[in-house]
């Protein structure tokens, strides 16, 4: 643990004075970014070596959440809260099919895109499970239910486990990154209106399982419940290292595993499909970009295979781990899911880093939106602090502090689950090591990513 505290201190410490240039959605650093490179990917194979020489139960020892209280609401209050949300994605649905043509002050995307999918997500993974709180499906079916008394008419096929939601979400990482207007209010309005009513008859055709199982957004969230520093255990509210819930938690199923693995992968392709080596690839000048309309087919393209390449790659460092520590090899389909929940740090960590700024600049305008809403002096939106060395370094340095924490809380998650399953110190360790130097290669590929130039 040393070590790693030396190393983070090293992160910081040797980051230079240096001046950015901000462009439309976020800044880059393009003076020397080696060094942090560099000490991002130190920081995390020493935690690989460290865990080779540091007794076998150690990793998951820091794992071992700590007990709070023990408190269950009831029920009621969750389903009247459920409804009030429900009430107001209605009428957040309304304004974007009425209201102002500016995504800036319609409050449809505002709400979609900062408040629910920048700030909610990273809530949810670092806070606890909110989602249960305010998922606007919950409350009209329990409602539905209590008015009608009838029962889901169908019954949930068992073949389909997790691949509705894995399409899902496919989908929507497709809408966000290559529709040509994501953010017009009257075309997220109706994508938004279309989906709702969608995933409610589902639910009504099959019960509750309908919004686990197949609806995107929830299992998105159920998953980044896992990463969550609080969270229920023995029927207490606990607290513990980001991850603790993934090692109390069952082994997920091979679509929840496919889920878990897309979540990076789309989160990944999301920074590379703004870079100026994307726009090179596919022949387009970054300085005279056409427009989203000229890449619809390219990104959904890379999209798609950015994912598949990450699963292959995944997969293969699984399969070389375990012909590497030797023994009787284990299926690996088991592997895989036993070790894809660990990719969740990463993907929140990934998800914060590339978000941390548009979230800076965004959430002024929800702020100056619901001033707007209360009556209140209208708030002055500014980018500026982007123009200043002091805040992008700052800014710079808690995205690669995100990344790097996020890979290192991973590879610890790793051993544990190694050890737990029965690996000796020596075969976790050998066994690992395929699978250590893709996240190290992982780490080097994200922060290079964060201060690479972006065209579009």
């Amino acid at each position: 643990m040393r070590a790693i505290m030396l190393g983070g201190v090293f992160l910081a410490l040797t980051a230079g004075a240096v001046w950015a240039h901000a462009g439309e959605q976020g800044f880059v650093l393009l003076l020397p970014t080696d060094i942090y490179i560099a000490a991002g990917g130190i920081t995390v194979a020493l935690t690989v070596a460290l865990l080779a020489v540091l007794p076998g139960e150690f990793a998951e020892r820091l794992f071992r959440p700590i007990a709070l209280f023990r408190l269950q609401p009831p029920v009621i209050y969750r389903y009247c809260l459920n409804l009030a949300v429900t009430a107001l994605l209605g009428w957040l649905v309304w304004r974007g099919l009425v209201g102002p043509g500016d995504p800036g002050v319609n409050p449809l995307p505002l709400a979609i895109w900062v408040v629910f999918w920048i700030a909610l997500v990273t809530l949810q993974g670092l806070v606890g499970d909110l989602w249960r709180w305010i998922n606007p499906w919950v409350g009209v079916g329990a409602l539905l239910h209590r008015l009608t008394g009838l029962r889901a008419p169908l019954r949930y096929p068992r073949a389909l486990g997790y691949w509705p939601s894995v399409l899902g979400f496919l989908a929507f990482s497709g809408f966000l990154m290559a529709d040509p207007a994501p953010t017009d209010p009257g075309r997220l309005a109706v994508v938004v209106g279309f989906y709702w009513y969608a995933m409610l008859t589902g639910m009504v055709l099959f019960g509750p399982i309908w919004l686990v199982r197949a609806e995107a957004i929830t299992v998105l969230m159920r998953a980044y419940r896992r990463v969550s520093f609080i969270g229920f255990s023995k029927g207490y509210t606990s607290i513990g290292l980001s991850g603790w819930q993934i090692l109390t938690g069952p082994k997920v199923s091979l679509g929840l595993a496919v889920f878990c693995l897309i979540l990076l992968g789309s989160g990944s392709f999301d920074g590379v499909n703004e870079t100026f080596l994307w726009l090179g690839l596919l022949g387009i000048n970054p300085l005279e970009f056409p427009g989203r309309s000229a890449v619809i087919i390219p990104n959904i393209l890379g999209l798609l295979a950015a994912n598949a390449a990450l699963i292959a790659v995944f997969a293969m460092a699984l399969w070389l781990g375990e012909r590497l520590a030797g023994g009787q090899p284990r299926p690996l389909r088991g592997l895989f899911c036993l070790y894809a929940p660990t990719i969740l740090p990463i993907a929140l960590a990934y998800h914060i880093a590339h978000y941390l700024t548009a979230f800076l600049v965004d959430g002024q305008y929800v702020l100056a939106a619901l001033a707007r809403a209360l009556d209140l002096t209208d708030l002055t939106i500014s980018a500026g602090f982007l123009n200043t060395p002091g805040p992008v370094k700052l800014i710079w340095m808690t995205q690669a502090g995100a990344v790097v924490a996020g890979h290192v809380i991973a590879i610890l998650l790793a051993h544990a689950l190694a050890m737990r399953a029965g690996d000796g110190r020596g075969r976790a360790v050998l066994g690992q090591v395929p699978l250590a130097l893709f996240m190290v290669a992982y780490t080097v590929f994200g922060l290079w990513l964060l201060a690479t130039p972006r065209g579009a």
